[in-house]
């Protein structure tokens, strides 16, 4: 029975990493509260490790947000992001965890990357500003994990997620994502009879979107890929797998597809003075399709089942 402790398990990617991993019952799951453990606290994750017995480790922990937030609170996410990274990291390998999975960001890839964007294309070009020291965070993230399989010979894994959306998602109106931000406002503008609502950007941009329950699926089957086939697909200075769903539409596209779902009816308008981010941000998935992952719910399902998630547990949505 392997003894896996995930990392951010409260937030949107770590909790349904969890809710997929107990349908084993064979698994031992550790999580802890972050009230409890602080993991930018050095010495209280090493504590940790110290006293549990684990095996593996999803480190799915991350200060993350929007354009916004990003713009608004760069030192607190280059920072916060690299002492969650180092100290999960280090405290795995110091107390003899052999696997290890690091959740990455697409963010990583520079702004003007051909598109699709592979593996390759990491460090090949300047960052997109408005997130450009979450991005470098993650990027330490990666060199981490190949630094200590280097170094020491473990199975630290990395894997970079395209847009995610889902279950647990922040529907905050500024500092979220564009998917749950658009769908938290399209909503309260249909409960108050708006005849409008205001949508960041041109609406222009392409972006590619991923429900979280497939991102989870596809972290779990990486992880769990035969270590000799695994290191036949990647190298071990560009060791990370892409994970996308390869569905790309416009953030004009989305918002309408939100509106439809929600049943709001106004004019759905886009302030060019606000920033639109990278034109497009798809990626290449051949690496993890080599891997035999190839299981994705439609953009139509995947938002319905988000908006009915929003409906029954957000106290502000049931008007």
């Amino acid at each position: 029975m392997p003894h896996i402790y995930i990392a951010g398990h409260k937030g949107m990617v770590g909790n349904a990493i969890e809710r997929q991993l107990r349908l084993d019952s064979k698994n031992h799951i550790i999580t802890v509260d972050q009230r409890a453990l602080d993991l930018t606290n050095q010495q209280a994750v090493h504590e940790f490790f110290a006293q549990q017995k684990i095996d593996q480790v999803y480190l799915a922990a991350a200060k993350v947000g929007g354009i916004y937030a990003n713009n608004e609170y760069p030192a607190e996410f280059i920072y916060q992001n690299l002492m969650i990274q180092a100290n999960v990291v280090n405290a795995a390998h110091q107390n003899g965890v052999q696997k290890l999975l690091f959740l990455g960001s697409s963010c990583i890839y520079p702004k003007q990357a051909t598109q699709p964007m592979r593996e390759d294309m990491l460090l090949a070009g300047q960052l997109e500003p408005t997130n450009e020291p979450y991005a470098i965070a993650k990027i330490a993230g990666i060199k981490l994990c190949e630094s200590y399989n280097r170094q020491y010979h473990r199975d630290y894994r990395s894997v970079m997620p395209t847009n995610l959306y889902g279950e647990n998602d922040n529907f905050h109106d500024t500092n979220s994502h564009v998917i749950p931000a658009l769908m938290a406002r399209i909503h309260r503008a249909k409960i108050n009879k708006e005849s409008s609502i205001k949508a960041w950007g041109s609406g222009e941009p392409l972006r590619e979107f991923m429900h979280v329950r497939d991102l989870a699926n596809a972290a779990i089957h990486v992880m769990n890929v035969p270590e000799q086939i695994y290191r036949s697909i990647v190298e071990p200075r560009v060791s990370h797998i892409n994970i996308g769903s390869g569905q790309e539409f416009s953030i004009k596209d989305i918002a309408h597809k939100i509106a439809e779902i929600v049943g709001f009816k106004g004019e759905i308008k886009f302030d060019i003075s606000k920033p639109d981010g990278m034109r497009r941000k798809a990626l290449d998935n051949m690496k993890l399709q080599k891997l035999g992952f190839d299981e994705v719910i439609s953009i139509n399902d995947g938002l319905a089942i988000t908006y009915d998630w929003y409906l029954n547990n957000y106290d502000n949505a049931r008007g």
